[in-house]
């Protein structure tokens, strides 16, 4: 059933997506990366400005958070609340998130609190020690 406003295809787009950030967050890239091959937005943000890359980094999956990146997505898009995928690895722990955001350049004093910040206040000493080095780089 559609909405007052909005067509069957309109309905399908929004199906569409929502399978696109599930699939994200099960860190299933079959379900997510052939869309992203055939054009959809590899930018495009859920209800609470989660990105594709957000919820595959906040879910633990570092190899679709690298192919998604390899295809576009922002490392550094901050979601509604100001946080940035780097700073969702370094709440979680998730080292190798952190490894791969990092390689594909992302800033770590981004979002609010910063993923250096959010490194730091929950003691997670291998990410600062990888954002140091990437600090570190000429």
């Amino acid at each position: 059933m559609t909405s007052n406003n909005a067509s069957p295809a309109d309905d399908d787009a929004v199906a569409l997506a929502h399978s696109l950030f599930d699939a994200c967050r099960r860190g299933d890239a079959a379900g997510v990366l052939p869309y992203l091959d055939a054009g959809a937005p590899a930018t495009m943000r859920d209800a609470d400005g989660n990105s594709l890359l957000m919820l595959a980094a906040y879910h633990d999956h570092p190899e679709l958070v690298r192919a998604l990146a390899e295809r576009g997505a922002d490392v550094d898009q901050l979601n509604d609340r100001g946080q940035s995928p780097l700073a969702g690895a370094a709440f979680k722990g998730y080292d190798a998130v952190a490894r791969v955001l990092l390689d594909a350049g992302a800033d770590p004093e981004l979002g609010t609190p910063s993923g250096r910040e959010t490194a730091a206040f929950f003691g997670r000493e291998a990410i600062a020690a990888m954002i140091e080095e990437r600090r570190a780089r000429p």
